[in-house]
């Protein structure tokens, strides 16, 4: 400090701060030694507390207020220095500003995916981020824990070791909440209060007092977000094998309406059709199957039971003669394919079997033309 500042100084007679920034918890109010005169004037503002240090000790702490620094405000100065002399004379303190306001807006986030096991899923990762505000609570034990002589103790310097303590005690919380994965977005207030709770005391170890915590979200990983998604979409198709039906109609409807198709892109969409036929009913046989015994499914309308194809040298099916019948048109099931239904002793040829027989009696001819008159 030059000539110039220690001179300002010695007539400067009034202490406060300021704060310029949005984020700075402790502020050391500078002076040239640190001289302080007698009758200087302290100004705490709201949300503000000046804690008084003499080598090295806590002396006072003012609350929000307008103060005249003499030995009728400050016993405990007096005390410590012992000066026969009173304040007649400039003493030496440190003055550190603490602000008491609320810091919002503090971020906090998982920085690996939780395990954890869940009762529909089995074990899973999870990812969680949120964000919460602090304030200080008692600015002598921020001093004495954390900020230390730091001049000038941001949020930054503290909020790290904060976001460990949230991590920690989260993941503590969501394993023994025992709460469904897919059922966490109705229960993020219940896990903020509870987090919150949980975290107040070790924040009041650094004099820090938790205001507001808040889950934003609780995501899964990518693959099992897509692994409910598609179940979801399950659920909303409903009967596959209705809808492999309907698509497939669709499918040849569009094909109707390209006449450069090829036969092969015709072969290759009743082949398709037949793979989704089949899925359809080993799907609907595992339905089946799951039921309870009480409830089984009843037999097969008589005259109704599907029939087995084999198609390209693999075997597909069960198919109704309403799919058997669209295969002819398609030319995917002809006179010579396999078949075989329940009741059958072997494979036969499609062309043997009566039922089938009749699909592929010949359509006749359309009418001759009219002769001109």
């Amino acid at each position: 400090m030059g000539i110039f500042e220690k001179l300002r100084a010695e007539f400067i007679d009034i202490v406060e701060w300021l704060d310029p920034t949005n984020d700075t918890m402790i502020h050391r109010f500078e002076r040239y030694n640190n001289e302080i005169k007698n009758g200087a004037k302290l100004v705490v503002r709201e949300s503000q507390v000046a804690v008084f240090v003499s080598e090295g000790q806590v002396a006072d702490v003012f609350q929000p207020g307008m103060y005249t620094l003499t030995t009728q405000n400050l016993p405990i100065m007096t005390t410590l220095k012992g000066w026969k002399y009173g304040f007649n004379s400039p003493f030496k303190a440190e003055i550190y500003f603490a602000n008491t306001r609320n810091f919002t807006d503090l971020k906090w986030g998982t920085k690996n995916p939780i395990m954890m096991r869940d009762p529909e899923f089995g074990p899973i990762r999870l990812r969680a981020f949120g964000n919460y505000a602090v304030r200080i609570k008692d600015p002598v034990k921020v001093i004495r824990a954390v900020a230390g002589t730091d001049g000038q103790f941001t949020t930054e310097e503290i909020t790290e070791q904060l976001k460990n303590i949230i991590i920690t005690r989260f993941s503590d919380s969501l394993a023994e909440s025992k709460i469904p994965a897919i059922d966490m977005a109705s229960q993020y207030n219940e896990l903020s209060k509870l987090l919150q709770e949980k975290i107040l005391p070790e924040f009041e170890e650094y004099g820090l007092e938790v205001t507001k915590f808040l889950v934003e979200n609780i995501s899964f990983p990518p693959e099992v977000e897509e692994a409910i998604d598609k179940r979801n979409s399950m659920g909303v198709i409903g009967n596959l094998q209705n809808f492999m039906q309907y698509q497939a109609a669709k499918s040849m409807e569009t094909a109707a309406k390209n006449p450069s198709g090829t036969a092969g892109e015709g072969i290759g969409l009743g082949m398709g059709f037949a793979m989704a036929t089949q899925m359809a009913g080993m799907f609907q046989q595992q339905q089946g199957q799951n039921q309870p015994q009480g409830g089984a499914m009843p037999p097969p309308v008589p005259g109704s039971i599907p029939y087995h194809v084999v198609v390209g040298g693999a075997q597909s099916g069960p198919f109704t003669m309403d799919v058997l019948r669209q295969m002819v048109m398609q030319q995917t099931l002809t006179r010579d394919t396999l078949v075989w239904k329940q009741g059958m002793a072997a494979w036969a040829k499609a062309s043997e079997v009566p039922e089938l027989a009749a699909l592929f009696v010949p359509t006749p001819p359309g009418p001759p033309p009219v002769p001109p008159m």
